[in-house]
């Protein structure tokens, strides 16, 4: 061959390299640097409000009114609040976000490999050229369906990932319900202790009168005295509760204590006592579609793959690897090579990776057997403590009645002129007595409730599969019902 030509052969070669290395490098990923400043971070937190129109966005995503200047926020448009501001909540979709980038990695094929390694020559008297050119490509082909069974184990994983995430939505509104209904009990208990404080000291100023006019003992006004500064020491333990529940309610939407600051809130849904969630196919379908019961079953799954993937691994790998050579000591010969090769299962068949395979799967069988055992348990005290709590409710209603009635005919006495002012005192403070018990009743019945509500998960209750962010698309990234990504 003319040296010119070897020449421009070079060149060719060499530019096609240059190419191919451009090419290859245009489709990578590039870093970028995203640091955490600890001060950044808390200044954002501390400017947390809920009047943020971002805030606003995402509770019209969900069709919730941002409520009035002067109007009360539901439990609904609270929930949705934590669920915007939570960190608990970013941190589970990150972990989501995570798993199904895991799935791009398992879809991915194996790149093939280029080997270039040319060699030099000079001891052939009279040949064009010293060097010999050989360039390679081993091609690895994925055997017994390996690739499949890893594309199954990452899509089980970002399913039981995306269930997770279902599970904190319901974490986050239990955690917020709790607090908003010790808040709603600690006002409403201090609000009763203040009445039964001015009731007491109107009994005590009676006492002390009839004291004065010798038809009774000073004992009867110490006894007085003392129930008194008792209901003064726990109206104000009920006031310390009532800053403390502040503080747990802001904790759970994520929002600094000052955010409450002139906040009207809804006492609703804690008047209501349903008994829908009572019903046996509600227990049904949360003994077979709670979020922790499905991601135990999709962690399971993923076992299997993973078992399914080792099976396959014991099956050689096969490798693919034509060849090119360019002579130049032979006036320009070119040699063709097809190369096949293979890994020899002499030594091993997999057996160790197989066995721990096996031994997840079983693992993974008895933890979805211990979380579907816990959810029996735990939904089967919810339902019977509700039940006991609603018949106590009734009890403490039907003694109220009781109370009142009996408040109503003393103040009929005394209207009349038959009864004493101190009779009708001390009737008050029995009525106030059965306002607290009632009270504490219904916040059992509603704690009861709650639990089972978090029990349960019904979407009777709660859509967290239906939420959407500040956009159009779905808070939860992929459907549960089908396969993410």
């Amino acid at each position: 061959m003319p040296i010119s030509n070897r020449h421009s052969l070079f060149v060719l070669r060499r530019g096609l390299l240059v190419l191919l290395g451009l090419g290859l490098l245009s489709g990578c990923a590039h870093f970028t640097a995203r640091p955490i400043s600890p001060e950044g971070s808390l200044a954002q937190y501390d400017r947390r409000a809920l009047s943020n129109p971002g805030l606003a966005t995402f509770l019209k995503a969900n069709n919730v009114s941002v409520p009035a200047p002067d109007g009360p926020w539901s439990l609904k448009a609270l929930t949705l609040t934590a669920l915007y501001y939570q960190p608990s909540l970013a941190e589970a979709r990150a972990r989501l976000l995570a798993a199904q980038a895991a799935q791009i990695t398992a879809r991915e094929r194996r790149n093939p490999s280029l080997s270039l390694a040319p060699a030099y020559d000079s001891g052939v008297p009279s040949a064009p050229s010293p060097w010999i050119v050989p360039i390679s490509i081993r091609w690895p082909i994925a055997t017994a369906g390996r690739r499949r069974d890893r594309i199954a184990r990452a899509r089980h994983l970002a399913l039981a990932a995306r269930w997770n995430l279902v599970k904190t939505v319901w974490d986050v509104r239990s955690t917020l319900r709790t607090a908003l209904l010790d808040l709603y009990a600690a006002r409403r208990t201090e609000a009763l202790l203040g009445r039964q404080e001015q009731a007491l000291r109107t009994t005590l100023t009676l006492l002390q009168g009839q004291v004065r006019a010798g038809a009774l003992s000073n004992i009867e006004v110490t006894r007085a005295r003392v129930e008194l500064d008792h209901t003064v020491l726990a109206r104000e333990a009920e006031a310390g509760r009532v800053r403390q529940a502040r503080i747990e309610l802001a904790k759970g939407l994520g929002v600094p204590l000052r955010a409450l600051a002139d906040i009207k809130l809804s006492n609703r849904p804690f008047r209501m006592f349903p008994e829908k969630l009572t019903q046996p196919q509600v227990r049904q379908q949360a003994l077979l579609g709670r979020a922790d019961v499905r991601a135990a079953l999709e962690r399971y799954a993923a076992t299997q793959s993973a078992l399914q993937l080792q099976i396959a691994r014991q099956w050689p790998r096969l490798n693919l690897g034509p060849g090119f050579a360019w002579n130049a000591q032979l006036a320009g010969d070119r040699e063709w090579t097809l190369g096949l090769g293979l890994t020899l299962p002499i030594l091993n068949r997999n057996q160790g990776p197989i066995a721990e395979a096996r031994a997840q799967r079983r693992l993974a069988a008895a933890r979805f057997l211990a979380v579907q055992s816990a959810a029996i348990a735990e939904i089967d005290s919810a339902l019977a403590a509700y039940r006991t709590a609603l018949l106590r409710v009734k009890t403490a209603v039907s003694l109220q009645r009781s109370l009142r009635a009996q408040f109503r005919a003393i103040d009929a006495r005394v209207l009349a002129g038959e009864g004493q002012p101190l009779d009708l005192s001390e009737a008050r403070i029995a009525l106030i007595a059965g306002d607290r018990d009632l009270l504490a009743t219904r916040i059992e019945a509603q704690r009861a409730l709650g639990r089972l509500e978090n029990g349960v998960e019904s979407s009777l209750t709660f859509k967290p599969l239906a939420l959407h962010d500040a956009g159009d698309s779905s808070l939860l990234p992929c459907q549960a019902t089908r396969t993410c990504g």
